[in-house]
């Protein structure tokens, strides 16, 4: 492929490739040239272009399939343009030629159709330039035209399209040949020439004023001829061009008006055309009424359906602005199509014009007018609907009434159904934005509605309902007034039957709409719903007039209450049951004894009657699973067999009462088959043979004389094969109405009055109306559905009868009748077989496979696809369930043979596909024997180019092999993918199913070979070059289908190999695909930009600009209305306004999504402008501006230019115009995205919130984005969402406002120190939150809100009072509305909406008392400062700084009525977490804030707001002291408590029964409960502030001594309390909550040590003969603990499992382990150093609980713990201070060794063991060792000298510790650190000082040499700095302490070593001055001592002195001349020392 990668044809390397690959080399080379000539330098093609030309035109004879024509024609003309002109009109001659030729035989065709191409390419591209030539050129074609065939027909049209689009206005000459010629090709028997003709009229309309003024009746009659047995593609076509042309007609050019005088047609005119076509087709015009009324025979459906197409195209073509002028007149017109005769001919034609017209409606109203015109579009179809209904009501009412006023009515009654449901569908997709149209009395929207309840018509009635339960879901707060109002009218109208069934339907539609509405209806609407059905049923025997409306509305309205759900059905249940069983008879006897009674009247209400209560059944069994007990299904199944058996005696009944029963009992039917579906086929074994015959009877029809056949065929098929059924329509934008076209019976033909109970139901998914199908068609269906769910639990014996039985039906019935039948019973096999598959079992023994074999294999020759395809998929279904080799051998054997020896289309489709469907259902592993035999099979069969239907067919079962067979393809991907290129060279681009397949297969080929494509092998590549070559020829192609399958194949390539799918060219197409007419094709562009976006969103982004830019050259005219400077996300922005489909809305939001993820940090202005924009909604200034713009552009070419622009953009396509301002939803999305920005800035990086560094680093570089900078406008959009109209918009904006507050609160702000950024934005947030606290916002908005101002409130932006007071009035507010228990809210939603919203107020108060207490709390910790604090923690300034407790002052006033109001809150919240087996203790009347009926959404709404609540408890209760008393008890449900005097401490109420410790206790165990529970399993969707919360509030709690009592007396719960907390840290441990868990468990053991003192010092009060202390501590007299009951125990696992987690070399396990490397272990951060510290004291504090013997059970291990830390972290720093955890092991172990025990007596033996064993290890881990550089020896020797001091009774004269100890010290004391010297001589000191005389003895004979020597060197080496001068000092200290120490005979010797070394110190004369600093401090250090020493031991003094003179005479001058200085220098000198001397003190005062 790289040799065709030139600009002339390689040919000696074309000549040396295999025949059949040449196509694809020159197709590849024309593909390069494409690219390259637009590319490559002018001069360079001048030069070549002569050879080029010559091989273009060679080309042109050689036979080239379409997409090669396709191209070369676009190269020729391009070289042209760009190079010289000379030779083109002789290749143009020569074209012309080719199309002279008489030749006509086949070979020589695709020569022909290229000159074809090549002609139009040259004008398409040069246009003007050859004007001269062109009328003979079309003259040419004109008459090859007339002779060619139909290839030849469409490519000459498309050629004429585009002369006239290269001409424009200079070919106006040959207009009237071209349209004369064309248009008898619009009733051509080929579809794809109907097409081409449809292009190419619509090109020439853009000129040729005639065909929109006096041919235009003659041009719409033509297109209506086109439309009749039309395909999609030509309805498309053709009703573009029709309402295109319509449009124009209406709205000309100027431009050709001016040029020609001509009448302008008007708007009735054009209406009225377009009505004859929807009303008679295309048979002529009779204008006369009467004739019109006569004339028979309804309009084809085709003609019905493009024409409606028509209508939208018309109407999008004009656009918005037009509609919102006209509107009136359009609906009124749109109107009277429907209530005209002739379209509703019969039932099921009038329901296909009402889909039509409301498809018209839906299609213009729906997506081109904006939310503004929408509501004035709403307010017109009002008007519509009152007068209409005036017109009815003037006939009802007038007695003399005659037929044609009864016509009247009935054809009102399909306009009001229209209407209703436009009006429906409008309020609901504006949501709340629709609350003006209900609030404006003048339009009386709902008293419209309403009125139409009492229509005659039925389906009048059921549209009003319907459009009332849009009207519940758009406005949750018009539900229950509206109940209320419909259930009045019931009881007030009882004797209407239209009001009886108008109003029961309405109550029935507002019930069904409760599950869309979150908020909900109050429970009681449930008792009332019951009250009126019973009373409806009850009296409907009373008036046999109302009988039958009043039983059957009684039953609706309560299968509408069963929708509602477990939680309100559970309380009416038994009732429920009682009234089921009463419908039926009790007994056999009664159920014979009814048949002879009764009339027909009688029966049918009975029917009626029964058929709703199975109904009622049905939707209880489908709404309510949790209910369904064996019991209740047990008491269902009573009325249900007893149905059953009632289904045997009806065709009796029917033939004695008469055929009007037959409906009823169709729905009897109905209904049981819908209910038996849902139960579980167990229940009703018994029943099944009847049944069955039933079943089968029903949908092989036998009792049915209509050929009904069922809809379920294509659902039960695979959804693959769409492209054989067709059903691919299915996904089309025009679905509602092609539905109506497809060939089973009543297709599309849904509506409400076929099955009143859809009114209620859930609506399927992606259907906008409910509609059901009608009855029989219904009832078929649902006989289909059970048998699949009964077949698998049959015996084999009764399915081998039923399949004989289908046999037979199929042999009886003949013609139609048969095709029917057989359809029924395909669908019922395929139901059947997918039964068993589900239910994983078999088909049966060898004869029931043989049966069933029989009659599928029998089918794959049926000349219906339908059937055939049913047959394959049934086949491969039944291979799948039987699973055995052989039978799928057989299977496929035969179907090898078939195809081998068949030569007829029929039966090679069939077995083609069934080769595919044994694949797809067995698998590669399954059928892997078959594969080759069925792949050489298919691909022969693939390449029968006479049969394009075999091909498709072939082609689809190679993809399903291809898919199914997975890596075992390999072998055979080259020969697949050669003919796969091979046919998409050659096909004719009109055989689209045929291209589709090949698309499948080059999917699924990808796929198979899938991650291989990155290879660089030959053969890789060579694989891959291929498919992208495929891919670009079906991006080329013109089926939108085709294109798709070419997006998603290229998706595949880019997952496998990105690298080689090129984005430059792939993204630009996708963005052209965006604004396609095609639902299937946007949808792939989407889906393929999702995935592109995910890895490379910037790239996307940048090629899709490349768009916008590249907007003006001619190639993408058309598509520049596409991307604006918006890029690619305002495009996919505006797209979510148009669409509607949810699979697109979806992939749209992803794609979003993560453009946004990957962008909008770096490009942030340019990403909040976008979600501004949406936001602000403002289009008319962006309209005009873009207007502005083009204007200014085009200035030099106004004139002209000013309408083509005009018109081509509009008449180009319907969906490109932006003209929509964003709708709510998409402006939902974009306040999600805002939050996302914000958040997304949080996570990359700090800048964003800070406003200093910000500005500074956009001075650095201007172009940096960051957040803080925006911040104006983040407030003004989140204020925007949090007042819009739309609630979901106003949850969104205060979410982001929530989100704002948040990041923002901290940020300072420069210019103002001690201010924050957030201060000027007081007033927007305050407005932004005030509206959501008025009496009629919806409850979910006003929880949001009080979540703001708490956050608000708390986060201390405001620093003065008043302005803080205005957002807590609002809570205030809200408190007091939730005391008073009113507030207009209670009663529009249900009970758990108040839920919500009283515990959303109480969380906010919470938390703003938490931050209260907070700031109070540091408040009183921190030092008074007068000073201005430039950097204080508020950021407020000290002028007007807050005092600290300002907060506090505006809670405390409500702090009564809260704290009751919390309490009563938890206990709800402890009583609501208990577990189901004890929901029998939960109180009957509900809580303080729930009842008892919603009580399981009133839980969630618990779960979200308990913490603060608790945490906010445990304050309260802390800073009262627990002095209040008051119970919870009494708080009634609405009604506020009364406040009570008791808020002062000390004062209690007297009314209580309890005492006040008791109350206390109740509170205690409350709370205590309630975290212990959370902290058991906190679920992992609580957040983490649930747990820091619960923590909190315990800490708190066990501040206070009340607490610690109680939970010291119950060592139980601190053991519970224990074990919970450690497993949280388990499970959730991050480094906060373990800090919290530490501090916690900390207090508790205080509690503890507190508790057991006071039992210590109780017992010291009563004399006893043994020590309090051996038996009251942990571990008693034995010293056991028991785990479980033991604190200490449990404090000791979960402070192990802290210390192990930050020190695992702590656990010996892990230490020990083989697999243990000995690592150097990290330092600590900073959490962890404060977590092990914490740890570690603690530790510390245990022995203290235990009794001694007890104490002898925890200790060992405390101490191994505590010197393992100190191993661990006894590491030196950088600057010699302790780390944490050092310091707390050493304080730990002071604790330990001189707690009381040692003094103990029972235990002396094994303590000393113990310290000295301590002491051991510590010697141990302290050996100076070249593995431990780091050690820390002075934290060793500290704790040594500890052990040492402390313990030294125990480790008096143990040798061998004395002698390790004296070698530790000895080798500190030759350190060469200074620092290390210095500590040694400080504890050197301490030991020596010890009054233990036989602990100190050794040490000092052992290292006072030691010392002595180290000092003395110093004469000899003077200290160089600070720190050695220091050691040396603290040497000389413990020589002095010696000679103190000394008795007065040794003394002398002592100070004969210490005096000569001080004088050694001192510097004479001479050398002083010069001397370094240090030696001179050790000078004058040394003679202060001497100085000191001398008057201290006189005597000695002298004898040292005497004995060596020098020395005096040293010491005298020194001193002499230090005297001479002068005395304020001496007095500085001797400061010094003493600041050196400060850090001496450190580690004394610390531990010794």
């Amino acid at each position: 492929m790289e040799l065709a990668h030139s600009l002339l044809l390689n040919e000696e390397a074309l000549a040396q490739i295999a025949e059949a690959k040449r196509p694809v080399f020159i197709f590849e080379w024309l593909r390069f040239l494409d690219k390259v000539l637009v590319a490559a330098n002018k001069v360079d093609v001048k030069e070549k272009q002569k050879k080029l030309v010559e091989q273009l035109t060679e080309l042109i004879s050689s036979s080239s399939g379409p997409p090669t024509r396709k191209l070369l024609a676009k190269n020729l003309a391009t070289l042209y343009s760009i190079g010289d002109t000379f030779t083109v009109f002789q290749t143009l001659d020569k074209c012309n030629d080719v199309v002279r030729s008489k030749d006509d035989t086949s070979s020589y065709l695709p020569t022909k159709l290229t000159a074809v191409a090549c002609i139009g390419a040259f004008y398409e591209k040069m246009g003007r330039m050859l004007g001269s030539s062109f009328p003979e050129t079309v003259s040419n074609l004109l008459k090859a035209l007339k002779n060619a065939e139909s290839q030849g027909r469409s490519e000459i049209l498309l050629s004429l399209q585009k002369i006239l689009n290269g001409l424009g206005g200079a070919a106006a000459s040959c207009h009237r040949d071209i349209y004369k010629n064309a248009r008898s090709g619009l009733t051509d028997r080929s579809m794809a020439v109907r097409c081409a003709v449809g292009k190419c009229l619509l090109e020439l309309q853009k000129e040729s004023v005639f065909m929109w003024t006096t041919e235009l009746e003659n041009l719409a009659t033509l297109c209506f001829k086109a439309l009749e047995g039309s395909n999609y593609g030509v309805r498309v076509a053709v009703s573009k061009l029709l309402g295109t042309v319509m449009a124009t007609a209406l709205t000309p050019k100027q431009a050709a008006v001016m040029r020609q005088n001509v009448k302008r047609a008007n708007l009735e005119e054009v209406l009225e055309l377009l009505a004859t076509g929807f009303l008679r087709g295309g048979s002529g015009f009779l204008r006369s009424g009467g004739e019109m009324l006569k004339g028979g025979g309804s309009v084809s459906r085709e003609v019905r359906v493009g024409v409606t197409q028509a209508y939208v195209v018309f109407v999008t073509t004009l656009g918005g602005q037009w509609l919102e002028r006209n509107f009136a007149t359009f609906l009124t017109h749109v109107l009277e199509l429907i209530s005209h005769p002739r379209a509703t001919q019969s039932h099921v034609e009038a329901v296909y014009s009402r889909r039509c017209v409301s498809f018209i409606l839906r299609a213009t109203v729906g997506s081109i007018l904006g939310e503004k015109a929408q509501i004035a579009a709403a307010k017109e179809v009002c008007q519509a609907i009152a007068k209409q209904m005036k017109t009815v009501e003037s006939v009802v009412n007038d007695a003399n009434n005659d037929k044609s006023g009864a016509a009247d009515v009935s054809a009102s009654q399909h306009v009001m159904v229209c209407a209703l449901q436009e009006l429906g569908s409008l309020v609901q997709s504006l949501s709340a934005t629709a609350s003006p149209l209900l609030q404006e009395p003048a339009i009386g929207l709902l008293e419209t509605v309403t009125s139409v309840l009492l229509h005659p018509s039925m389906a009048a009635r059921l549209g009003a309902a319907w459009c009332m339960r849009c009207i519940a879901v758009a406005l949750p707060y018009q539900l229950t007034p509206l109940m209320d109002s419909c259930a009045e009218r019931i009881n007030s109208l009882k004797t209407s039957p239209e009001a009886v069934t108008g109003y029961s339907f309405a109550m029935a539609a507002l019930l069904g709409s409760v599950h869309q509405c979150p908020l909900g209806i109050p429970h009681a609407k449930g008792k009332m719903v019951v009250s009126i059905a019973e009373d409806l049923l009850r009296t409907a025997s009373q008036n046999s007039r109302l009988s039958l409306q009043r039983t059957q509305a009684g039953w609706l309205l309560l299968g509408a209450l069963m929708s509602l759900g477990p939680s309100v059905v559970r309380y009416h249940l038994p009732k429920m049951l009682l009234l089921w069983r009463n419908v039926f008879p009790r007994s056999l006897k009664e159920l014979e004894a009814e048949k002879a009674r009764g009339d027909s009247f009688t029966w049918q209400v009975t029917l009626e009657g029964r058929a709703g209560a199975l109904c009622a059944m049905r939707c209880f069994v489908a709404h309510c699973p949790e209910l369904l007990t064996e019991d209740v299904i047990r008491r269902l199944m009573t009325p249900i067999e007893c149905a059953m058996l009632m289904l045997s005696h009806i065709p009796s009944v029917i033939k004695a009462y008469g055929a009007q029963l037959k409906a009823s009992a169709a729905m009897v039917r109905l209904r049981l088959y819908d209910i038996l579906a849902l139960l579980p086929p167990k229940t009703y074994e018994g029943s099944f043979n009847a049944l069955l015959r039933e079943l089968v009877a029903e949908f092989t029809l036998t009792d049915n004389s209509a050929n009904t056949t069922t809809s379920l065929l294509r659902s039960l098929c695979h959804c693959d094969d769409s492209v054989l059924l067709g059903s691919w329509l299915q996904e089309t934008d025009h679905k509602s109405i092609e539905d109506q076209l497809q060939p089973n019976s009543a297709s599309g033909s849904g509506a409400l009055e076929h099955d009143p109970s859809s009114i209620y139901l859930r609506i399927p998914v992606g259907e906008a109306v409910p509609g059901p199908l009608p009855l029989g068609v219904s009832v078929i269906d649902a006989s289909v559905a059970l048998f699949g769910v009964v077949f698998p639990h049959v015996s084999f014996k009764h399915r081998l009868q039923m399949l004989d039985h289908f046999a037979e039906c199929i042999k009886q019935a003949k013609g139609v009748r048969q095709q029917a039948v057989q359809i029924n019973i395909f669908t019922a096999v395929l139901s059947a077989l997918k039964g068993l598959a589900e239910n994983k079992s078999t088909l049966g023994p060898d004869e029931v496979r043989k049966s069933a074999l029989a009659l599928v294999m029998g089918a794959l020759d049926n000349p219906n696809p339908i059937l055939r395809c049913a047959a394959g998929e049934a086949l491969g279904r039944m291979a799948q369930v039987v699973g055995e080799a052989t039978f799928i051998a057989r299977m496929a054997q035969h179907s090898f043979d078939k195809l081998k020896s068949a030569r007829d289309v029929v039966s090679r489709t069939g077995h083609s596909l069934a080769l595919g469907c044994l694949h797809r259902y067995v698998g590669g592993i399954g059928s892997g024997q078959h594969l080759k035999t069925s792949v050489s099979i298919l691909l022969a069969l693939a390449q029968d180019g006479t049969s394009p239907e075999v091909q498709t067919w072939a082609l689809h079962s190679l993809a399903l092999i291809v898919d199914s067979s997975g890596p075992m393809y390999r072998g055979y991907v080259e020969p697949t993918l050669s003919l796969v290129l091979t046919l998409l060279l050659t096909v004719p681009p009109s055989h689209t199913e045929v291209h589709q397949c090949l698309g499948r297969c080059l999917g699924a080929l990808i796929t198979t070979v899938g991650p291989e494509l990155q290879g660089n092998g030959a053969s890789t590549s060579t694989i891959r070059s291929s498919c992208l070559v495929g891919c670009a020829i079906m991006q080329d192609h013109s089926d939108s289908l085709a294109q798709a399958a070419a997006i998603s194949c290229l998706q595949q390539l880019h997952m496998f190999a990105p690298r080689h799918v090129n984005l430059s060219s792939l993204v630009p197409s996708l963005c052209v695909h965006l604004c396609s007419s095609h639902l299937l094709l946007r949808r792939a562009a989407v889906a393929c930009l999702r995935q592109l976006a995910q890895r490379e969103a910037a790239e996307v982004c940048a090629y899709a600009m490349t768009l916008a830019r590249n907007a003006g050259n001619q190639e993408s005219s058309g598509i520049d209305v596409n991307i604006t400077e918006t890029g690619l996300e305002g495009v996919l922005f505006g797209m979510l306004d148009r669409e509607t489909d949810r699979k697109l809305c979806a992939d749209i939001h992803d794609t979003l999504g993560h453009m946004l993820s990957s962008l909008a940090v770096q490009k942030l202005s340019h990403w909040l402008k976008l979600c501004k924009g949406v936001l602000a909604a403002s289009t008319d200034a962006s309209a005009a501006d873009q207007l502005e713009r083009m204007k200014d552009e085009d200035g030099e070419k106004k004139g002209e230019m000013d309408d083509e622009i005009m018109f081509t953009s509009t008449g180009d396509d319907d969906k490109s115009k932006p003209c929509v301002a964003p709708r709510w939803v998409t402006r939902v999305f974009a306040a999600e995205c805002l939050c996302r920005i914000i958040l997304l800035c949080e996570n990359t990086d700090e800048t964003h919130f800070d406003l200093a560094r910000a500005r500074a680093s956009r001075l650095k570089n201007p172009k940096s984005e960051l957040l803080v900078l925006h911040l104006s406008d983040l407030i003004r959009m989140a204020f925007m969402a949090a007042t819009d109209h739309s609630n979901q918009l106003r949850m969104a904006g205060l979410q982001a406002l929530e989100d704002i507050i948040k990041e923002f609160a901290s940020v300072p702000e420069p210019e103002f120190p001690g201010h924050v950024i957030l201060e000027q934005y007081q007033a927007n947030v305050g407005a932004a939150l005030r509206p959501a606290f008025s009496q009629d916002t919806p409850s979910d908005i006003t929880a949001k809100a009080c979540q703001v101002c708490s956050t608000w409130i708390g986060s201390g932006v405001v620093s003065d009072l008043n302005d803080l007071r205005r957002v807590h009035n609002l809570l205030v507010s809200s408190l007091d509305k939730m005391q008073s228990g009113k507030g207009s809210l209670s009663q529009l939603y249900s009970e758990s909406a108040t839920t919500m919203e009283k515990l959303a107020v109480l969380k906010a108060w919470a938390e703003v008392y938490i931050v209260a207490m907070k700031t109070k709390k540091e408040a009183e910790t921190k030092p008074v400062t007068p000073l201005k604090n430039k950097d204080d923690d508020n950021g407020f300034s000290a002028v007007d700084e807050l005092p600290p407790d300002s907060l506090i002052t505006l809670v405390q006033p409500e702090l009564p009525i809260l704290s009751r109001l919390w309490l009563a809150a938890l206990k709800d919240y402890a009583l609501l977490t208990l577990p189901a087996e004890f929901a029998s203790q939960l109180p009957s009347d509900g809580g303080a804030f729930y009842t008892p009926e919603t009580i399981d959404s009133a839980r969630l709404h618990y779960r979200t707001s308990w913490a603060p609540i608790l945490h906010a408890v445990a304050l309260w209760l802390n800073s009262t002291g627990f002095t209040i008393a008051y119970e919870t008890t009494g708080l009634p449900v609405h009604s506020g408590p009364k406040i009570q005097t008791a808020t002062f401490p000390g004062q209690t109420s007297g009314s209580s029964s309890k005492t006040l410790q008791e109350i206390n206790t109740d509170r205690l165990q409350l709370i205590f409960g309630i975290s212990i529970e959370f902290l058991c399993s906190p679920r992992p969707e609580n957040p983490l502030d649930h747990v820091t919360s619960c923590l909190k509030a315990l800490h708190t709690l066990l501040d206070s001594p009340c607490v610690r009592t109680y939970i010291g007396g119950d060592q139980l719960l601190a053991v519970e309390l224990f074990n919970v907390l450690h497993r949280l840290l388990l499970t959730c441990g991050p480094p906060s909550v373990q800090r919290q868990v530490t501090m916690v468990v900390q207090q508790t053991i205080r509690a503890a040590q507190v508790h057991l003192q006071g039992l210590v010092n109780n017992c010291d009060d009563k004399p006893s003969e043994e020590d309090p202390l051996t038996t009251l501590g942990e571990g008693g007299k034995t010293g056991g603990l028991i785990p479980g009951k033991s604190v200490i125990f449990a404090a000791l696992e979960l402070l192990m499992f802290i210390l192990v987690r930050h020190l695992p070399q702590l656990n010996p396990k892990v230490t020990d382990s083989p697999s243990h490397i000995l690592s150097k272990t990290q330092p600590l951060s900073e959490e962890s150093a404060q977590l092990v510290a914490v740890s570690v004291s603690i530790l510390a504090d245990l022995p203290s609980l235990c009794s001694p013997t007890g104490s002898m059970t925890v200790l060992p291990t405390i101490l191994y713990l505590i010197t393992g830390v100190l191993r661990e972290t006894a590491v030196r720093l950088a600057d010699n201070h302790l780390s944490l955890p050092v310091s707390a092991a050493l304080q730990g172990i002071k604790t330990i060794i001189t707690s009381p025990l040692a003094k103990s007596d029972q235990i002396q033996k094994q303590w000393k063991d113990l310290v000295c064993s301590s002491l051991a290890s510590i010697l141990e881990y302290s050996k100076p060792d070249d593995s431990k550089p780091s050690m820390d020896e002075v934290s060793m020797l500290t704790a040594i000298t500890l052990f040492l001091l402390s313990g030294s009774n125990e480790i008096v004269g143990i040798s061998s510790l004395q002698n390790c100890c004296i070698e530790r010290f000895g080798s500190a004391l030759n350190s060469r650190d200074p620092w290390v010297q210095a500590k040694c001589y400080q504890l050197l000191l301490s030991v020596f000082q010890q009054s233990n005389r036989a602990l100190s003895y050794p040490y000092i004979h052992a290292l006072a040499p030691l010392v002595v020597e180290k000092l003395k060197e110093v004469g000899n080496q003077k200290p160089a700095n600070n720190a050695e001068l220091q050691a040396v000092q603290e040497g000389v200290k413990v020589l002095e302490t010696l000679v103190n120490l000394a008795e007065e005979q040794n003394r002398t010797q002592l100070l004969a070593l210490l005096v000569p070394t001080l004088i050694s110190y001192l510097l004479d004369e001479k050398t002083f001055n010069s001397a370094p600093t240090a030696s001179k401090a050790l000078h004058e250090l040394a003679l202060q001592d001497l100085m000191r020493i001398g008057p201290l031991y006189p005597n000695a003094f002298k004898v040292v002195m005497g004995a060596a003179p020098e020395l005096k005479s040293k010491l005298e001058a020194a001193i002499r001349a230090s005297q001479a200085s002068s005395r304020a220098k001496a007095a500085t000198q001797q400061a010094k020392p003493a600041v050196q001397a400060a850090p001496t003190i450190k580690l004394k005062t610390s531990f010794f």
